[in-house]
C-alpha cells in the first residue's frame, strides 16, 4: 500500500463514519425530536449540538477533509471528486446551513412560543440540507473507495 492508498483509505473510511451520522439524523433522530413536545424535541437537539463537539468528532469530521484534500492534490479524478463532495457536501453546508441554525435554536428558550415556531422550520431546513450532508458524504466515501 503506498501513500496515496492510506490517504484515500483514510478518507474513505472517515467519509463514510461522517456519513453515518449525519444519516442516522436524517433517518431516525429528527423524526424522534419531532415525534417529542417542541421544548422537549427543541432541549434534545441542544443537548446534542452542545455534546457533539468533542476533539474525537472534530478530528473526525475536520480530520476528514484535510486527509481527503492531501489525496486530491497527490492524486487523480477519484481523489478530487471524493474531496470535493466531502469539503462542499459536509464541511461548507454544515458551517453556512446547519451549525448557523444550531446556533439560533441554542439561543431559544425551549418552552416558548417563539422556540416552538422556529422549531417547526428548524426541522424541516436542517433535515433537508443534513440529506445533502448525507448524501455526499456517502459520495465522498465511495469515490475515495473506488480510488
Amino acid at each position: 500500500m503506498d501513500t496515496l492508498d492510506v490517504l484515500s483509505t483514510v478518507a474513505a473510511v472517515g467519509s463514510g463514519m461522517v456519513a453515518g451520522i449525519f444519516f442516522a439524523f436524517s433517518v431516525f433522530m429528527m423524526r424522534a425530536f419531532a415525534a417529542l413536545p417542541p421544548a422537549q424535541g427543541i432541549a434534545a437537539m441542544q443537548t446534542v449540538n452542545r455534546v457533539i463537539v468533542t476533539p474525537l468528532f472534530l478530528v473526525l469530521f475536520l480530520g476528514t477533509a484535510v486527509v481527503g484534500v492531501i489525496a486530491a492534490i497527490v492524486g487523480a479524478v477519484p481523489q478530487v471528486v471524493g474531496a470535493a463532495l466531502y469539503v462542499l457536501g459536509a464541511i461548507v453546508v454544515t458551517g453556512t446551513r446547519n451549525v448557523p441554525w444550531n446556533n439560533e435554536l441554542d439561543a431559544l428558550t425551549p418552552d416558548t412560543a417563539a422556540a416552538a415556531e422556529y422549531w417547526l422550520g428548524y426541522l424541516r431546513r436542517w433535515t433537508a440540507w443534513n440529506h445533502v450532508r448525507t448524501v455526499t458524504s456517502t459520495g465522498a466515501a465511495v469515490a475515495f473507495v473506488v480510488s
